[in-house]
């Protein structure tokens, strides 16, 4: 049960490591809301979307996520509500004064929470990553080595502990810049600009998307 080779784990680690280094909406996310409010943000923005990268792992380990992959209806369902949920946030970080009006100030604990739930539908809208997903984890079934099912719930779920090792050091180096935001509501301002920007432009690059 579960046994695998040695080349099989370095395979699959080293895709593991790539996989978390690679820049999107997960990674301008997390570090844009660090940045703006500190290292306790980060974190709640990153537990966010671990909880959503797991549904997709559930989702993928029990080939619901191929319903997105064999259906272009639901596709594009699920495309379009990430889309506007994104530009949405863009929007409402463009409309800042800089006062945090999007982000919330770091300590809040309300903010917290919103930051968190808002990682997870930023993982969780994005059917890229559940058909993703679905395409790479079996890969890594190995025949007799168990269920299907277990093995790309184990696999899926190895992702999720490389990132662990991954995104947290980012996190706390993303916090330092934090400090300096708080003490200048100028850099707050832009910082709020620059990030509305970029997630109206992940929003339209989802919605410009194809299967």
């Amino acid at each position: 049960m579960l046994d695998y080779s040695f080349a099989h784990w370095i395979a699959f680690f080293t895709a593991a490591v790539l996989l978390n280094l690679s820049p999107g909406p997960d990674m301008a996310f997390i570090l844009g809301h660090t940045i703006k409010s500190g290292t306790r943000a980060g974190f709640s923005a990153v537990f966010g979307i671990w909880t959503g990268a797991c549904l997709h792992v559930l989702l993928a380990a029990f080939g619901l996520s191929a319903v997105l992959a064999a259906s272009a209806v639901a596709f594009s369902a699920v495309k379009w509500i990430g889309a506007i949920y994104l530009v949405w946030l863009g929007i409402q970080a463009l409309r800042s004064s800089g006062e945090g009006a999007f982000l919330k100030a770091a300590g809040e604990r309300l903010g917290w929470g919103r930051i968190y739930r808002q990682g997870v539908l930023v993982s969780l809208l994005n059917p890229k990553v559940a058909i993703f997903f679905l395409a790479f984890l079996p890969q890594f079934v190995v025949e007799g080595a168990g269920p299907a099912w277990l093995q790309l719930s184990v696999h899926g779920a190895l992702i999720i502990v490389v990132a662990a090792f991954i995104e947290p050091p980012l996190i706390l180096a993303g916090g330092r810049l934090a400090d300096l935001v708080k003490h200048n509501s100028k850099i707050g301002l832009w910082l709020d600009r620059g990030l509305g920007a970029l997630f109206v432009a992940l929003g339209v690059r989802l919605a410009l998307t194809s299967r």
